[in-house]
């Protein structure tokens, strides 16, 4: 071995059954604003990967049966490291994903509060009793109903939200004792390997959960696994859809794109607020997020007055190296992917779109953008950017807007700028999306509360609890010969 050799940094390693294991294969991750290599991880070989699936089998009955103050210590533990170490882990996704610090930092938090939320949902995870004695032919009888793992869960998660998303797979899974066996995106895997290292720090047992950083090939052979009966997958629609074909009789979450609308409605006032949360919203994280705002949609009489305000506050926006605290919008993930958004605003404009702002790459940056005046079928309107692309639309009423909110392929979820009660209940009747936003972006999300969409955004909800109903299913028991 030469010198070189010997100042290489161990690879970081896989976690098969909670313990730490090398390969021989190996996998660089590079940050995306300078491409520099920042680590290394090992990828676990096919002896190691069906170890952690045997393993995660093995130990359904045990982890189902293992008292809920040791999974909820578990979980609170993970809070509490997290909190403890943010800085660090902070720096660690703005170095793997390339979203701005200050970006990273509040994904922190959340992750924060998603083991939190997920703790205190594993002691109150208690099924109901229900009295039968309501028909004459059941009197004395009591149904017990509690919830009880489907099986293993297989967790893949995106890269956009290196921590947050996996934590959103770990942490349901184990509230509810159900074995995880969770694949990180190949891109960004260095935060889910650190939730490895504090969970290994538990006393969870052997095989509830196991951090394989495979590739996406070999994902689709864990997909297809009978002795993995819930798949939930954050990510592209393509992918999602080819998940659920090659796991037809599986539980199968799909958490997939969007294409988030915000519609202004003529009675909002506070234009100002409606403009900085919009472009904040529609550029942060790179707009790499799939609730971020991707079309704007306003009412005709205040349209005048709301786009200067709209153009200014994406205009104030700060863009570059990610590490620097004061910037607001980083790099996509690679350059590849902000060649196909330079390109999707390219065709926009080409097809008779005005570019209002923006328009420019630089390597894997892109420049908040602004468009107007868009044809309805031009990708940065129709499908997921997943950039920092906004486009404009002026309707003469709400019916119109709604319409448009409507006439996607997507449905996660929309915001409304709205202050009248009944728009806001009609947009709850009518728009087809999984939540609606009242006085705010579409990009509003509670970790705690049910997420998810409709039509070619998936179904089934993330949340903690809703998660955990979706990985669990119900058992009933019937006591007899009581006095109720």
């Amino acid at each position: 071995m030469n010198a070189t050799e010997q100042h290489l940094p161990t690879p970081r390693p896989a976690w098969i059954a909670g313990r730490a294991e090398q390969s021989d294969q190996t996998l660089a991750v590079h940050h995306p604003f300078d491409g520099n290599e920042i680590a290394t991880v090992c990828v676990p070989n096919a002896e190691q990967v069906e170890r952690a699936v045997a393993a995660a089998v093995d130990a359904q009955l045990t982890f189902r049966t293992t008292p809920a103050h040791v999974r909820a210590a578990a979980l609170d533990h993970v809070s509490r490291q997290l909190a403890a170490r943010a800085e660090e882990i902070a720096e660690m996704i703005t170095a793997e994903n390339g979203k701005p610090l200050r970006w990273a930092v509040l994904e922190v938090n959340r992750a924060v509060s998603t083991f939190r939320f997920a703790a205190e949902e594993a002691r109150r995870f208690s099924g109901e009793l229900q009295r039968l004695d309501t028909d004459p032919n059941a009197e004395g009888r009591l149904a017990v109903v509690r919830r009880v793992p489907r099986g293993p869960v297989l967790g893949i998660a995106p890269f956009n939200f290196p921590l947050n998303l996996v934590a959103h797979k770990i942490a349901p899974a184990l509230a509810a004792g159900a074995p995880i066996i969770v694949k990180p995106a190949p891109r960004t895997p260095l935060s889910a390997l650190l939730l490895g290292e504090l969970l290994a720090e538990t006393d969870l047992p052997e095989g509830s959960w196991s951090v394989l950083t495979v590739g996406n090939e070999e994902t689709m052979a864990l997909v297809k696994d009978p002795r993995l009966p819930v798949v939930s997958f954050t990510g592209s629609g393509p992918v999602g859809w080819s998940l659920m074909d090659a796991a037809p009789r599986k539980q199968v979450v799909l958490e997939l794109g969007g294409n988030g609308a915000a519609v202004v409605c003529a009675d909002w006032q506070d234009l100002d607020f409606a403009a900085k949360r919009i472009a904040t919203f529609s550029n942060y994280q790179a707009g790499q997020s799939c609730i971020a705002v991707q079309r704007v949609i306003v009412e005709r009489p205040v349209a005048e007055e709301f786009l200067p305000k709209l153009l200014d506050a994406i205009g104030a926006l700060r863009t570059g190296d990610p590490h620097d605290p004061d910037v607001e919008v980083g790099p996509l993930v690679d350059e590849a992917a902000a060649e196909r958004v330079e390109k999707w605003v390219n065709e926009a404009v080409s097809s008779g779109a005005k570019l209002l702002a923006g328009g420019k790459r630089d390597g894997a940056t892109v420049e908040p953008t602004v468009l107007s005046e868009v044809p309805f079928d031009q990708n940065v309107w129709a499908e997921e950017v997943f950039g920092p692309v906004l486009s404009v639309s002026v309707v003469d009423s709400v019916d119109e807007a709604f319409a448009q909110v409507n006439d996607s392929k997507y449905g996660l979820q929309a915001g409304l700028f709205t202050k009248d009660v009944q728009v806001a209940f009609r947009a709850r009747a009518e728009l087809e999306v999984g939540g609606v936003i009242v006085g705010d972006v579409p990009s509003f999300r509670a970790d705690q509360m049910p997420y998810g969409g409709v039509k070619g955004s998936g179904f089934g909800r993330e949340g903690v609890r809703s998660a955990m109903a979706d990985m669990t299913e119900e058992r009933v028991m019937v006591l007899t010969g009581l006095e109720l």
